[in-house]
């Protein structure tokens, strides 16, 4: 087991509120917009979500690092997120499955955190005043000093994201000889998007964010798929143009969190920043056309504006949020083409939406 020493550290929010705990991973400095997820487990995911890149996580659930870290439970290759903050950070883990602590893990990935805070306190803090960047530091706990090297920092607002977390290269993801062949548009997908794919009978070909429909179309996929991914979408026109290639040469097309953006743009529909996003697994989205209620796993600080959608005669809205009425799924009327603002492939939470992955695959057969 590494070994461990708490160290002081400290957190500064761009409204200049300070908070002071202790270190948790690499000792350093770290900034990025901070927000929370309200989810009671599956730490690594959060840790490894590409959609996560350049953020502050703080987690509310009380213990963090518990049951140790697991290859197999990463959402990608590396740690994403900027830096973590936590009540109650755990070096001994319970889990026989684990290949390491989260301390280890933290330190090969250069990972800065701050652990013995009030997380309720901040977090209630986060909700009432809003999105906004912050710093962690255990190795400079000069409050101004930290507040000048914040100031530098970009908003989230209008950054594009989604080339730095992509794949460099396509692969293929699956058996070659399964009947369905997609193309994935990584915007920075996770792999439980990827496995519940293999898991119906289909070939992909992830491609980077950059990549043009011509490009996609030569490997002669039967449907595209545009994946979740950090950052503004509003600052992705490469994305936002092959979508309306997609659109245009009416092929069949699914987009999730990231990709139900992008699709929104596409069609005339402008995105905006959010007061606070939504990030959990326990948000509660009604299926407007199944007449139904799904627990679903969230995690995107932009939204699509409700207004442009109910001018948009091509646009159905399919799915609503029950907490705050935001728009959570729409198909076009006249196109092959869907989306959710949600993850359908929930890892973690419930899997009550995992029917709209078979939704595709028969649009794709149909």
């Amino acid at each position: 087991m590494t070994s461990y020493s708490k160290l002081p550290a400290i957190l500064v929010l761009q409204d200049g509120t300070v908070f002071h705990g202790k270190a948790a991973g690499k000792i350093g400095t770290t900034t990025g917009e901070i927000c929370y997820n309200t989810g009671t487990t599956g730490y690594q995911e959060i840790f490894t979500d590409p959609s996560y890149y350049g953020q502050i996580m703080v987690t509310t659930n009380a213990h963090i690092g518990n049951y140790g870290i697991d290859e197999d439970d990463a959402e990608s290759d590396k740690i994403q997120i900027a830096g973590l903050v936590c009540k109650n950070y755990n070096i001994n883990y319970s889990r026989k499955m684990a290949d390491e602590s989260i301390q280890s893990y933290f330190e090969a990935q250069n990972l800065v955190g701050i652990s013995d805070i009030d997380t309720r306190s901040l977090v209630r803090h986060i909700r009432d005043k809003g999105a906004m960047n912050a710093i962690i530091s255990s190795e400079n706990l000069d409050v101004e000093a930290l507040k000048a090297q914040l100031a530098a920092v970009p908003s989230m607002d209008g950054l594009e994201l989604s080339s730095k977390v992509s794949t460099t290269e396509p692969y293929f993801y699956g058996e070659e000889e399964a009947p369905t062949r997609i193309a994935v548009l990584d915007l920075g997908i996770k792999r439980n998007i990827l496995r519940n794919f293999d898991a119906r009978q289909v070939y992909a070909k992830v491609f980077p964010a950059r990549t043009t429909f011509a490009e996609m179309e030569a490997w002669g996929a039967e449907g595209y798929f545009i994946s979740n991914g950090p950052g503004d979408p509003s600052a992705m026109d490469y994305a936002i143009d092959t979508v309306k290639e997609i659109i245009a040469a009416d092929k069949p097309m699914f987009g999730i969190c990231l990709g139900h953006q992008i699709l929104a743009l596409a069609n005339g529909v402008r995105t905006q920043k959010m007061f606070n996003g939504h990030r959990g697994i326990n948000h509660p989205v009604k299926n407007i056309i199944a007449n139904r209620c799904e627990i679903t796993s969230q995690n995107h600080g932009f939204g699509v504006i409700r207004e442009d959608i109910e001018k948009a005669a091509n646009i159905e809205v399919t799915h609503v949020n029950l907490n705050d009425q935001s728009i959570e799924g729409i198909r076009l009327k006249d196109k092959k083409a869907f989306s959710v603002q949600y993850h359908p492939e929930s890892s973690p939470g419930p899997h009550d939406s995992r029917y709209l992955f078979d939704d595709f695959i028969s649009m794709v057969k149909g």
